[in-house]
């Protein structure tokens, strides 16, 4: 199996390649002996759009050029990307464009089409790929768990070690879970000069009341947060220390760019959010939150 950078690029190059050959999820999916409906999770996950959606806006993207630069009639166009009907072609034009083919040809107008989406070796992960910064709204929400005190020199070892013992011995004793299949490890600073973190291995919880009383709580307030989205071949009790420390890096490189326009708060508090149902005995799926606040060139 592929490891996800390869994955998905390679079926950004053959949707490119076939894109004349009638190329779907379905046939994406079986060449590369993934369900059709996780290729579509791990697309959707990794560049925010349906696949099937991308395949139509590339197809329809296409067929301008033949539109402009030859005489062959709709039939023959629509037919050669994979539409069965001519009227099925013209109206996914239409919604697209906002004119028909024929008004495109008489008009010509200038349109807005959907490039070919790419990879870029940054996003390179040892055993992965990371995506982001998304700059996003996290809406308030409670989380119940386990909190540690953990030094900041043995946290990428300690803090998945906690993570599974909760995610295993803990979690289902936590009453009111809201989405019981997903993990938040939460991480609260106590001082940026401080030389450890706390640690808080945890499922969201609708309210605070009726926790049992061996549990922690915290509440993580509204916040506009950079979010990082990592794939990875491996099961996600396979984020170690060597996994996270590259994503560490990787992001820290956004930490620390003057030209973001965003100052990310990470001597504050952080969380990974991990749905473990999103796993299909290869590829996991984490995302990662960060508050972030706006610098006043950005505002400006």
């Amino acid at each position: 199996m592929l490891r996800p950078f390869d994955l998905l690029e390679n079926v950004l190059v053959e949707i490119e390649s076939c894109i004349r050959d009638g190329v779907n999820g379905d046939i994406l999916a079986r060449k590369y002996s993934l369900s059709e409906g996780h290729l579509r999770r791990l697309f959707r996950f990794a560049f925010k759009q349906n696949i099937s959606g991308y395949i139509r806006s590339r197809k329809l993207a296409a067929s301008v050029d033949d539109l402009l630069n030859t005489n062959a009639n709709v039939l023959d166009i629509a037919l050669d990307y994979g539409f069965d009907y001519e009227q099925s072609y013209i109206r996914s034009f239409k919604r697209e464009f906002g004119l028909t083919p024929g008004d495109l040809r008489k008009t010509g107008h200038i349109i807005k089409v959907k490039p070919p989406l790419h990879l870029f070796d940054e996003s390179k992960q040892p055993d992965g790929v990371l995506f982001g910064p998304d700059i996003v709204v996290v809406p308030q929400f409670h989380v119940a768990g386990k909190k540690s005190k953990i030094d900041l020199e043995e946290s990428l070892t300690l803090a998945p070690k906690a993570a599974i013992k909760f995610w295993d011995n803990e979690r289902k004793a936590v009453p009111n879970a809201v989405n019981p299949s997903v993990y938040i490890g939460l991480t609260r600073v106590p001082d940026p000069d401080a030389d450890y973190t706390f640690y808080m291995p945890s499922v969201q919880v609708k309210t605070l009341k009726n926790v049992p009383h061996e549990y922690d709580v915290d509440t993580f307030e509204t916040s506009l947060c950079a979010r990082f989205r990592y794939i990875g071949k491996h099961h996600y009790y396979g984020l170690n220390r060597d996994i996270a420390g590259a994503m560490y890096d990787a992001i820290g490189r956004f930490v620390f760019d003057d030209q973001s326009g965003y100052v990310m708060a990470v001597d504050s508090v952080r969380f990974e959010r991990i749905d473990t149902k999103a796993f299909d005995g290869t590829y996991c799926q984490m995302e990662w939150f960060s508050p972030v606040y706006e610098t006043e060139s950005h505002l400006t």
